[in-house]
């Protein structure tokens, strides 16, 4: 049995942490500075896990290599799984030429490329993240965009910023499920707690995403329905989150916010052209005078209608029983870790959910899309291989990146750096988000940050003084905005619009936004841990 050890640099926490950050640290440097490919990268970042690992936590060499083969096995099943099916669906969309009717159908509720960008990137980005999360957002809305006019890296950089809000209540609010089940916290309350942090982001994400699209003019003209949107969104969220379902959360708040932007008249305006021609690249199909049937119109909305009818019907608590009644669980071979405690930690079984996850739940859509779309069988399995090789380094990327996670966890490095921060006292209130922010950039998951730090926030809020809920909530809302710079997002989005290689240029646009808004976040959980806001938590 490996025990973990939280101090094993000269026996200093401080300078054991220091040395456990090196592996996300040269990560970063490689794809922000060197600019070096995602999955050399990733795989760099792995052996520098593997080697703080083995050296300075003394974890042997094998265990080391089990739990990164673990992390692995999950970066493709479920996180890839789910990725690889999603971008199945559209592409067989696109072959039948219903992606172009969809496209025609978003046209149309306006020219102006500020709106697109709210309708495509935070509403339906949103209700994409509520229905499978783990990156088809980020890839669907990407090709989305870029389809309608936008420039390659302004979609994608759209598309990463756009998937804030929802990712706390994402994949039929798995986060916060993890959450509760992690920090043996009621679910209700954690659900709460969260719904009254995030929905302040939803306020203020579609006036950067205007700004991002079309700068201070787009700010200045398109405030309003930005605003209405965001509020629309905030005010779905609360309220699902509060006083129905944690897992309808982001299903309510897209749909809200789709219909308050519709009901701005300012949305169905013109553009003026210089602001067409300033954002769009030229390329633009001008096929939005094409009339589509309604027949076809409705087939092209069917392959996500049978998402959300598919992903509602698995929640129904019969259905749910059954599917995960196919769920297998294996001890994962060659891999014995117990934590500081002397406790085995979750590393050492392997769940595997063949039916009941995301990706085969949106392999069924597939397939119903499929019969929908009247896409022969021969077709459908030859985009399904198509779809597999465009992501080829994708997967090599998410895979790399998730067994460096693996390692870091089961090895004991991610606790080192939790306890290192939960070590700053009062100042945890304003830390607490940035444990769950760094959580996410690793793994690229707030599941996973909240699976890795949950736990840990409620121990340290215990020995503070502080609220335990305010805290493993802060780890969740803190954690949305790392998943715009984690590189599997980043590659996953370099994948979807063809820039494979380009996400060191990615990151550098993204970052200070990531930053940015995670200051926020971090001064509105201050404020709740002190009578200034503290009347906002349940």
């Amino acid at each position: 049995m490996y025990v973990q050890h939280l101090e094993p640099v000269a026996g200093s926490l401080g300078l054991s942490a220091l040395v456990a950050t090196l592996p996300l640290v040269i990560v970063l440097v490689l794809l922000g500075v060197v600019r070096l490919k995602a999955h050399l990268a990733g795989l760099i970042g792995l052996l520098a896990a593997v080697l703080v690992a083995w050296l300075a936590h003394r974890m042997p060499l094998g265990q080391t290599l089990s739990s990164a083969a673990q992390g692995a096995a999950f970066g493709f099943f479920p996180i890839m799984w789910i990725v690889v099916n999603a971008l199945w669906v559209y592409r067989m969309t696109v072959h039948t030429r219903h992606f172009d009717i969809l496209r025609r159908s978003f046209g149309r509720l306006s020219d102006d490329p500020r709106i697109q960008a709210l309708v495509v990137a935070f509403c339906f980005g949103a209700l994409l993240e509520a229905l499978a999360g783990f990156g088809a957002p980020v890839a669907i809305c990407s090709v989305m965009l870029v389809a309608l006019g936008f420039e390659p890296v302004k979609a994608a950089v759209v598309a990463l910023v756009a998937n804030t809000a929802p990712v706390a209540f994402g994949a039929m609010g798995t986060p916060v499920v993890t959450l509760a089940q992690v920090t043996e916290l009621p679910l209700a309350t954690v659900a709460s707690v969260v719904g009254r942090q995030t929905p302040l982001l939803a306020l203020v994400v579609p006036l950067v995403l205007v700004w991002l699209v079309d700068g201070r003019r787009g700010l200045r003209e398109t405030w309003v329905p930005a605003l209405a949107c965001g509020s629309a969104f905030a005010v779905g969220q609360f309220i699902a989150s509060n006083h129905i379902s944690a897992q309808l959360a982001d299903i309510g708040a897209a749909l809200l916010g789709a219909g308050a932007l519709v009901a701005v008249p300012h949305t169905r305006r013109p553009a003026a052209e210089p602001v067409r021609a300033a954002v769009l690249t030229g390329v633009r199909s001008e096929d939005l005078d094409e009339e589509d049937p309604p027949r076809e119109v409705l087939r092209a909305y069917a392959p996500y209608a049978l998402i959300v009818a598919i992903f509602s019907l698995a929640q129904i608590p019969v259905v749910k029983d059954w599917l995960a009644g196919a769920t297998q669980t294996y001890d994962w071979p060659f891999l014995n870790v117990a934590s500081p405690d002397g406790d085995p930690v979750g590393g050492n079984i392997f769940t595997w959910p063949i039916v009941a996850t995301g990706g085969t739940l949106v392999l069924l859509a597939g397939l119903c899309t499929a019969v929908v779309l009247k896409v022969h069988a021969r077709v459908a399995v030859r985009e399904w291989a198509a779809t597999v090789h465009e992501l080829r380094f994708a997967i090599l990327t998410v895979t790399s990146v998730l067994a460096l996670a693996y390692v870091m966890n089961l090895s004991g490095q991610a606790a080192t750096i939790g306890h290192f921060v939960a070590a700053a006292g009062a100042g945890l209130a304003f830390l607490s988000p940035v444990l769950g922010w760094f959580g996410v950039a690793v793994s690229g998951s707030d599941t996973s940050a909240n699976a890795l730090f949950g736990a840990l926030q409620v121990s340290a809020a215990r020995e503070s003084g502080l609220s335990p809920e305010l805290l493993a909530a802060a780890n969740s809302s803190g954690g949305v905005l790392g998943k715009m710079i984690s590189p599997q997002n980043l590659t996953i989005a370099c994948a979807a619009v063809g820039l494979a290689g380009r996400e060191g240029d990615l990151l550098r646009k993204v970052l200070p936004w990531s930053l940015g808004l995670l200051l926020v976040m971090c001064l509105i959980v201050v404020g709740q841990s002190t009578p200034v806001l503290e009347w906002m938590l349940p």
